[in-house]
């Protein structure tokens, strides 16, 4: 992995930029985690160690809606405009009759030890389809060469586009397809999975995580070039 990141920072890789999108926000936190977290936090934790280990490879960062006050999901792909990729971050739920109730801190809190594991998304309708694909299938074979392992659980509602590494098309969602450049969405984990949820939060993991997403995108992007 040092040596890939070494020879892409030398290379015109230098150049690119990724708009890096923090899901959900303040008015809208996302799912709940199995022990009461919001999403968003999740998702705003693990952008701030993606991108050191995106500028690690000598990729520029955007950051977007990281105080999460962003409410439209169309003003995301706006101000992204410009940069050469869009990565939404979110974590992943599982479907309601799944849930079910746990005592924790004094609370009662839902949880499911169903479904864990990464997903990504693309769409379509995106301007740059193809490259997109590409993009998620070299984050998803990354992180199963870091050891991470891919959820299946929302096959077949949403089909494969490359079942291997994980990833499904989701043509309709807006973060997707009203993007004017390249665009992935990825669920990091199962914050419903009490077992996963602590694993996401675990510094070391979440550092071994970034490591192989950003490998993915920047050999995807140093490859369009």
């Amino acid at each position: 992995m040092f040596i890939v990141a070494a020879v892409l920072a030398a290379t015109a890789i230098s150049a690119a930029e990724v708009a890096l999108d923090v899901g959900h926000g303040v008015a809208d936190p996302g799912a709940i985690s199995a022990r009461g977290r919001a999403e968003f936090a999740f998702n705003r934790d693990f952008a701030q160690v993606l991108q050191a280990a995106l500028t690690a490879r000598g990729i520029a960062v955007r950051p977007i809606n990281v105080d999460g006050d962003i409410g439209s999901l169309a003003a995301r792909p706006q101000a992204a405009a410009g940069a050469d990729f869009f990565l939404s971050l979110h974590h992943d739920s599982v479907s309601e009759e799944l849930l079910q109730e746990w005592p924790w801190q004094g609370e009662t809190r839902t949880y499911s030890d169903a479904h864990a594991g990464f997903s990504l998304y693309v769409s379509r309708d995106n301007p740059a389809p193809e490259f997109s694909g590409r993009c998620a299938s070299a984050i998803g074979a990354m992180l199963r060469r870091a050891g991470f392992v891919p959820s299946r659980h929302h096959f077949p509602k949403r089909a494969w586009a490359d079942e291997t590494n994980a990833v499904h098309f989701y043509d309709n969602l807006v973060v997707l397809y009203r993007t004017a450049l390249p665009a992935v969405l990825f669920e990091a984990g199962v914050i419903k999975h009490r077992d996963e949820e602590l694993l996401l939060r675990n510094p070391r993991r979440q550092a071994r995580m970034a490591d192989a997403v950003a490998t993915g995108i920047a050999a995807c992007l140093y490859a369009g070039k």
